[in-house]
């Protein structure tokens, strides 16, 4: 399996992840501790990593 390919899904997880995390703070359930405004940064980061690893996974021929 391509390297590209593996590590654009693992950031789409991980950004996916970040998403939740922040969505979670976000509406306080999970006690994560955050503010509203402070569960910007993981929703930020987690958007950074969905689309760079969807845009890696898109961009990456296979080769046989």
């Amino acid at each position: 399996m391509n390297q590209k390919r593996t590590f654009g899904s693992i950031l789409t997880i991980l950004g996916i992840i970040g998403i939740i995390i922040a969505a979670m703070a976000f509406l306080g359930i999970g006690g994560l501790g955050l503010s509203k405004v402070n569960s910007l940064v993981p929703f930020i980061v987690g958007l950074i990593f969905f689309f760079a690893g969807i845009n890696l996974v898109r961009t990456t021929s296979d080769r046989a």
